[in-house]
């Protein structure tokens, strides 16, 4: 039998109200929590990767370098390195901080979402059930294909990445 992921449902003010089976939290479109890290390189990059095509929401499409739920009765400050550790293999990030929290949206599937930063150098070890590929790019560049090329990038990632630019 699959285990089922089990979400925190939370309220307005981020406060846990009770616990509901992802299913139910995604269909239901109820508020729950996510991170999403940006990690950069010393030549200043950011690494992104790109969401395995089994995965339910955004497949194929281009993202944080590492972006996940909040487990149930876990913090967001421990879902960040968990979470890099699981998708990319990084395991001592540099610098791991966070930046701003977003408010659930339609962008952001809902979620209350931290976004940290962090630096490594790579090479990072991809799970495949996650991510099928990842590369590191410049950000003039990275900005120049979000404006001519906006659905090769997940909604959340696109809005999270013009927060980010605003601070």
């Amino acid at each position: 039998m699959p285990v089922t992921d089990i979400f925190d449902v939370v309220d307005i003010d981020d406060k846990v109200v009770r616990q509901e089976p992802r299913s139910v939290v995604h269909r239901e479109k109820l508020l729950h929590r996510a991170i999403h890290v940006f990690v950069f390189n010393q030549a200043g990059q950011l690494y992104l990767q790109r969401r395995s095509l089994t995965k339910d929401t955004a497949p194929g499409k281009w993202v944080s370098s590492c972006s996940g739920h909040v487990d149930t009765g876990e913090d967001y400050d421990d879902a960040a390195p968990r979470e890099l550790y699981e998708e990319i293999g990084l395991s001592d990030p540099i610098n791991l901080k966070r930046i701003f929290k977003e408010a659930p949206c339609k962008q952001t599937g809902n979620e209350f979402v931290w976004v940290y930063t962090c630096e490594a150098e790579g090479p990072f070890v991809l799970d495949p059930t996650e991510v099928m590929e990842g590369q590191w790019i410049d950000v003039m560049h990275l900005n120049h294909w979000l404006k001519e090329r906006p659905r090769d990038f997940a909604w959340s990632f696109s809005h999270l990445w013009a927060k980010f630019q605003q601070l």
